[in-house]
């Protein structure tokens, strides 16, 4: 019987201390403490499920894509999940299209798929694994 490797997820999302919670597209309430909240229920969510799954946080700057790019360069990943904090406020337009634009070049092997939040990170990878 042929023994297949556990699935490998990365999960990019922006640095939860560099986040402007004072932007009117987030959910009020918000703050550094409940992304990083949010981030470990769904890294958990991940492991559960049996697959291998990475984290790279990035800063809202032109850094982000070298980060990501190393972090990629690292590993041959099967899903790129990029979170709804880097998708959704219309102020991370041009980061998103950045991170998307990596993924293509740097994975083009990878699924990339789209959260909402990061405890639904682990479905939003399933979908395309």
């Amino acid at each position: 019987m042929k023994q297949t490797q556990p699935s490998k997820v990365l999960f990019v999302g922006q640095q939860p201390e560099t986040v402007d919670f004072s932007d009117p597209a987030l959910p009020p309430g918000f703050d550094a403490a409940k992304i990083h909240a949010g981030i470990a229920v769904g890294m958990r969510q991940m492991a559960d499920r049996g697959w291998h799954a990475d984290l790279c946080l990035v800063r809202p700057d032109e850094s982000a894509t070298q980060t990501l790019e190393l972090q990629l360069a690292r590993t041959p990943y099967d899903c790129v999940v990029i979170g709804g904090g880097i998708r959704l406020p219309p102020a991370s337009l041009l980061l998103f299209e950045r991170l998307v634009n990596a993924v293509h070049k740097a994975a083009p092997q990878a699924s990339i798929a789209f959260n909402t939040s990061p405890p639904d990170t682990g479905d939003a990878a399933a979908r395309w694994l």
